[in-house]
């Protein structure tokens, strides 16, 4: 849904301007820094890009989920890094908040997400807890009018910078079932919480990652998302986070790939063999042609996902089949980009290597593409009526 086409039409060529004129051209120097620097930041958060999905009343632009797509598959287009900066905020660091925090949670912490004075980060993978989420182990065990954290978590996107915390933890030791899990809502000076060196990955340079450590970190009850009374609510919280950020990271696997075609296109109809250009050529044409059908393909499938959980369907099965279908896409388009450019994509500094590398990872998180082809299969059956 798109609330005002003439406004929200604005805000989109704001966006465009920003990524091409502001953001691309210093994609080297975010590599090269392993950050995106503070002055890009402090214009990210003045542009409002942290509050796109937080609702208005909090000082966020309370973007609908067919308009938040719309605005990611701008931002994508330049280096992941950049999304990552401000996309805890307006997703997974946020919207447990959003869906189902108190009041009072909401007006602590909401305000100052969405204006980019603190980062905020999902607390969920463990070691042993990635694509199977209830195994966690992190346990936070009640003490009064507290609870005692004690855990690990790995791979958390923004927790080297973040300042808030959303822990999923296993407060019935007896359940290992999702509902012995409740969510906290924990601030980085809490004593006992602590975070790693960032991550040294393959790709997303300038987006940190690293593990988060729970020792006897004490966290008050109202610090629960929802409240004292939500114990053990926190994995259904989760899921519908994830339902919305699926949706999500789909538009921003089809940003790079929008931002590669193009790349490839431009070098293509430059670079010459045989005494002609490349594009002249029906087997690199077969690739541009591959590349824009599955960009089209992902984009009328996120749009009408989005459009549909704008007007309250559940499309807990269409949400995995729009991550799913994008991500597994987007890896198929960088692939095909390299062996457009030959060896000058292979060639680091170029942005199609750069991105070559930095999507691999959408077909890992937030459910890999094993787990989404497992969940569409068995709501499938569901819905025909399998029960084996």
């Amino acid at each position: 849904m798109i609330r005002n086409p003439q406004d929200f039409a604005a805000f989109l060529a704001n966006v465009r301007r920003q990524v091409h004129e502001r953001m691309i051209p210093r994609e080297a120097e975010v590599e090269r820094l392993d950050e995106v620097p503070a002055d890009l930041v402090a214009e990210l958060a003045s542009g409002g890009y942290f509050g796109w999905s937080i609702p208005q009343e909090f000082g966020g632009a309370g973007l609908t989920t067919e308009e938040l797509v719309l605005a990611a598959l701008e931002l994508s287009q330049a280096s992941v890094a950049f999304r990552a900066r401000v996309g805890t905020n307006t997703g997974i660091g946020s919207e447990a908040l959003v869906a189902d925090g108190t009041p009072e949670q909401k007006r602590q912490y909401l305000p100052r997400m969405a204006s980019g004075e603190i980062t905020g980060c999902l607390a969920l993978t463990e070691p042993e807890a990635g694509s199977d989420a209830v195994a966690l182990k992190t346990s936070a065990l009640r003490d009064g009018d507290h609870f005692v954290l004690n855990g690990s978590k790995c791979f958390i996107t923004n927790a080297p910078i973040a300042g808030l915390f959303t822990v999923l933890a296993r407060t019935d030791p007896e359940d290992s079932t999702a509902r012995g899990i409740t969510a906290f809502l924990v601030e980085r000076d809490t004593p006992g919480l602590s975070t790693g060196a960032p991550y040294d990955k393959m790709g997303q340079a300038g987006s940190p990652v690293s593990e988060v450590y729970f020792d006897n970190c004490r966290v008050p009850s109202r610090q629960i998302i929802g409240g004292s009374g939500n114990i053990g609510q926190g994995f259904k919280t989760t899921m519908k986070v994830l339902n919305k950020q699926r949706i999500h990271l789909a538009a921003l696997c089809i940003g790079p790939a929008i931002r590669m075609l193009d790349e490839a296109v431009a070098h293509v109809t430059q670079r010459r063999q045989f005494g002609q250009p490349v594009a002249e050529f029906q087997l690199v044409q077969a690739l541009i042609a591959d590349c824009q059908t599955d960009i089209h393909a992902a984009r009328a499938l996120i749009l009408e996902t989005a459009r549909a959980r704008d007007d309250g369907q559940d499309v807990t099965m269409q949400a995995s089949i729009c991550k799913y279908f994008a991500s597994e896409a987007c890896g198929r388009i960088a692939d095909r980009c390299v062996q457009m450019l030959g060896g000058t994509g292979f060639i680091r500094g170029h942005a199609i290597e750069r991105f070559y590398r930095d999507v691999r990872l959408f077909r890992l998180y937030e459910g890999t593409s094993q787990i989404h082809q497992l969940n569409i299969a068995k709501r499938t059956l569901a819905r025909a009526g399998y029960r084996g």
